[in-house]
């Protein structure tokens, strides 16, 4: 019986990640982590938000017993603001997190990054998107000038793939297997480069015959 193996997919998502104004010293580490966790690190920022911006950010939370002292700690100092992707970005940062209580963290997840970092409940050294929604809209107040475009998913990532890659891709992979260099990732690089289809022609120099025309 012949087995059917599934198309592949591609499905890539954005999340918003802060790295708490207590914990800015520990920026390296924390993005260590982040790297080593499979993500891509789109875009960063380090700014320091006023408490009428904190406010604004955290306008869902608006009215909880909690939201004076949570505006004032996001507004004592700067913050790092980063866009990170990866497949399932925002349930995978979500984890790596923990629970948002750092003390709670600390029982049930020891080795997540608030159990690491944070302190408590309130300063609990990083943030994460709740969801993807709740995500675009974090990302487009820390990085107004991000345009924020769909990244192709199922079908249409496999039709781009098939009319723009695949054909130059093939192209370059029966090419390394008959020239077999001795480092081949290396020689695929170069040929995608120099025979990009999208690279820029220069316009031909005008030969004897031209010019005598």
């Amino acid at each position: 019986m012949q087995m059917l193996m599934p198309e592949p997919q591609i499905f890539v998502e954005r999340t918003l990640a802060l790295i708490k104004p207590d914990v800015v010293d520990k920026e390296e580490e924390i993005e260590d982590v982040i790297l080593r966790s499979g993500f891509l690190i789109v875009q960063k920022r380090k700014l320091q938000l006023s408490p009428e911006q904190c406010s604004n950010f955290y306008a869902e939370q608006y009215g909880k017993m909690f939201f004076p002292n949570l505006t004032a700690y996001m507004s004592s100092g700067p913050l790092v603001a980063m866009v990170l992707a990866r497949s399932n970005a925002v349930s995978y940062w979500k984890e790596l997190l923990g629970p948002s209580n750092s003390i709670k963290a600390r029982r049930t997840h020891p080795h997540s990054l608030r159990a690491i970092y944070g302190t408590d409940e309130l300063r609990n050294a990083l943030h994460g998107s709740l969801n993807i929604f709740s995500a675009e809209r974090e990302i487009r107040f820390m990085f107004p000038e991000v345009i924020l475009e769909p990244v192709p998913a199922g079908q249409r990532a496999r039709d781009y793939l098939n009319l723009y890659v695949n054909p130059t891709l093939l192209a370059g992979l029966t090419a390394l297997c008959k020239e077999k260099p001795a480092d081949p990732m290396t020689w695929l690089a170069d040929w995608l480069i120099e025979h990009n289809p999208n690279k820029p022609k220069l316009r031909h120099q005008i030969t004897e015959e031209e010019h005598r025309e």
